[in-house]
C-alpha cells in the first residue's frame, strides 16, 4: 500500500494498517463504513469530503497517511506484537525522513503496542519523534462505536487547530 508522503506536511496520519479492501483498491481507509474521510472533512483539514481515490489531494493541504504496519488484514487484531513493534521502529525513522509537524496515529491501541506506551490516551503525547510532534487520535473504524463522527470530528479538529499555529 503506497504512502501519501511528502516532505514538511503538516500532519502525516497514520493507519494501523491496510483493511482488505483498502489493499485491492489501493487507496486509504476505502471501506464505505470508515469514517476516516468525513470526519477529515468535517474537522476543517479539508475544504470538501474527500473519496479515497482523491487521497493524491492530501498534500496539496498539507496532509499524508501511512501505515504502522504494512501488511494488510481483515481485522487489526490479527497483527502480531513482533507486528507492531517492528512497524513502531519503521514509522519513526519515516516521520525523521518526512519530518511532519504532526504524526497522527489513528488507534490508541495501535500507538500503545507501536511504541510501548501502555498509557496513552487519545491527544497529544509527551513523546516526539525528532522535530515531529505526536497526537493520537480515535480510530476511525466503523467497528470503533466510542466514538461517533462528530466527537471524531471535535478531536481531529484540535489537532488541526495545533498544526496550523
Amino acid at each position: 500500500m503506497p504512502d501519501v508522503t511528502a516532505d514538511g506536511l503538516r500532519v502525516l496520519f497514520c493507519g494501523i494498517n491496510p483493511g482488505l479492501m483498502t489493499a485491492a483498491s489501493g487507496h486509504h481507509f476505502a471501506r464505505p463504513g470508515n469514517r476516516f474521510w468525513p470526519v477529515l472533512h468535517l474537522s476543517g483539514f479539508t475544504p470538501r469530503l474527500l473519496k479515497p481515490s482523491e487521497q493524491g489531494e492530501l498534500p496539496s493541504y498539507g496532509l499524508g497517511i501511512t501505515n504502522v504496519v504494512a501488511r494488510a488484514t481483515a481485522r487489526a487484531d490479527e497483527l502480531t506484537a513482533e507486528e507492531y513493534v517492528e512497524g513502531g521502529r519503521l514509522l519513526t525513522a519515516k516521520v525523521e525522513r518526512l519530518r511532519p509537524r504532526w504524526l497522527a496515529v489513528v488507534g490508541v491501541t495501535a500507538y500503545r503496542a507501536a511504541f510501548g506506551d501502555r498509557k496513552a490516551a487519545v491527544g497529544p503525547q509527551e513523546r516526539t519523534i525528532g522535530a515531529s510532534c505526536v497526537w493520537v487520535l480515535p480510530n476511525p473504524s466503523g467497528l470503533n462505536a466510542h466514538w461517533t463522527a462528530a466527537t471524531m470530528a471535535e478531536e481531529f479538529a484540535r489537532l488541526r487547530v495545533a498544526a496550523e499555529g
